[in-house]
């Protein structure tokens, strides 16, 4: 993250609830990683706030006057191409979740996520990954699991490609990979295999960099399609 270092991640905040924007706004604001640039209390506020301003990351609530969160990330990306869009919402609908990531949202999370877990992932959706709240990824597996493949696509297509990758992982490795597709964090992982959460962290990195992937979430979805 060479540039955050140089510069504070520029933030647009998009809520139409005032008081819970100018708190959210103020808790960044007391991290010196983030400067708020832009607020704004609906789609419309938020196209003018990108007029003027380039944010880094966009927070994006989903239930908006007008017009919903996940209805307008494709105008909100084609207004600021650069920027990185990341749901912070109340709706644990599996069908926004599915449908924010595929208008190209780069994070679902819900509001009751830890102030520095959401400072976390805020820095983490800035570096290219993304991230869903723990309790979502389960409701995103078995969305993913519920959707046919897709027309034209032979079911079995890329399963040669993932049956390799999946048995360059070790017996551990593949426990892990299931304990993260149902949305155990390293913290459970660990309780439940009994070892410590740095080695989970070990292990989870193995495993990403066997299956050529970046974030928890990619791996869930990996294992949801092929697993």
């Amino acid at each position: 993250m060479t540039d955050t270092l140089a510069r504070p991640i520029q933030l647009l905040v998009v809520d139409d609830h005032s008081l819970f924007r100018r708190g959210l706004m103020a808790l960044l604001s007391q991290d010196p990683r983030f400067e708020v640039s832009c607020e704004a209390g609906d789609v419309g506020e938020a196209l003018r706030c990108l007029a003027r301003q380039r944010p880094d990351v966009i927070l994006l609530d989903n239930h908006l006057p007008g017009v919903l969160g996940v209805d307008a990330i494709p105008a909100l990306r084609e207004a600021a191409p650069g920027s990185r869009v990341l749901m912070l919402t109340v709706s644990e609908n599996e069908a926004d979740l599915v449908a924010a990531l595929k208008a190209g949202a780069d994070g679902y999370l819900l509001k009751t996520v830890e102030s520095h877990h959401l400072c976390d992932a805020i820095v983490k959706v800035m570096d290219g990954e993304s991230v869903v709240s723990p309790e979502m990824t389960t409701k995103l597996v078995s969305a993913l699991r519920a959707q046919p493949p897709a027309q034209g696509e032979a079911p079995g297509a890329p399963m040669a490609t993932a049956g390799a990758e999946l048995a360059s992982l070790s017996v551990r490795e593949l426990e892990i990979l299931h304990l993260i597709a149902r949305g155990d964090s390293n913290k459970h992982i660990a309780r439940q295999l009994d070892i410590a959460e740095t080695t989970v962290k070990i292990h989870v990195q193995h495993i990403l960099r066997k299956l050529h992937l970046t974030s928890r979430v990619q791996a869930a979805v990996f294992a949801a399609r092929h697993t």
